[in-house]
């Protein structure tokens, strides 16, 4: 039988938190992944000799905190984070008869960077610690549209200095899930509009000083730890944003 490991959590608090703490760890170990369901309610209960309705409200509040997804017929699975359309809640980019298009993405670098002392600061990590600096753009056809700079940890991102600019894909999380062992869990983003400076206008194709849009990401992982600052700029004129209040 499985027990609560005793210093994972406070021994103080109701049993159902404590298991979940103890699944908590299991999904940031990679014990539990979403390429498999996790073990059934009766499963988990006759693990840990407790009773169902406790393993259940551990799970109900791990599927409200976002940590897993109920899937109707097939079971409960580890939430994977997917913020692949996030950008086209600002940027809408649609053909000549309105259908939305999707813009694919092409790594122009990936390049070791010195410590900068405000990404360091973002990323809780060490101030003289190294970082990865990552270029991308995203494109509609071969129109630029979208510049994105990255930045992440060296010594945790280590093994993308190895990967191909070709081989990494439209969407970055699942590269850095399973090339580095980091899974980004939520994130947040704050908004501003700038004056293109030149290097920007440069990727975007168009004059110095014309009005962009800023979005800064801090994606965070399981752990509540920092795993990513990233920093994706568009042209001002394409921006839009709509929000439905009740």
């Amino acid at each position: 039988m499985d027990t609560i490991p005793a210093g994972r959590s406070d021994q103080r608090l109701p049993i159902y938190q404590r298991l979940k703490d103890t699944f908590v760890h299991r999904i940031t170990q990679g014990e539990w992944t979403p390429a498999h369901p996790i073990p059934s309610e009766t499963q988990l209960s006759a693990d840990f000799g407790v009773s169902v309705g406790t393993v259940r409200r551990a799970i109900e509040d791990m599927v409200q905190e976002g940590f897993l997804l109920r899937t109707q017929g097939k079971g409960t699975y580890v939430r994977r984070a997917d913020f692949g359309n996030a950008l086209m809640r600002f940027f809408r980019y649609t053909d000549t008869t309105g259908t939305p298009l999707r813009p694919r993405s092409k790594m122009l670098s990936v390049t070791p960077a010195p410590a900068q002392a405000s990404i360091n600061k973002r990323l809780q990590i060490e101030p003289s610690a190294p970082l990865l600096q990552l270029l991308r753009l995203r494109l509609i056809a071969d129109t630029p549209m979208l510049h994105e700079e990255i930045f992440v940890s060296r010594a945790a991102f280590a093994p993308l200095l190895s990967i191909p600019l070709a081989d990494f894909g439209d969407l970055l999380y699942p590269l850095y899930e399973t090339a580095c062992g980091h899974r980004v869990f939520r994130a947040t983003e704050t908004l501003r509009f700038e004056h293109a400076p030149d290097t920007i206008a440069q990727h975007l194709g168009v004059a110095p000083g014309e009005p962009i849009a800023v979005i800064e990401r801090l994606a965070i992982g399981l752990d509540g730890h920092p795993l990513e600052w990233r920093r994706s700029v568009g042209l001002a004129r394409q921006f839009t944003y709509s929000i439905e209040l009740q």
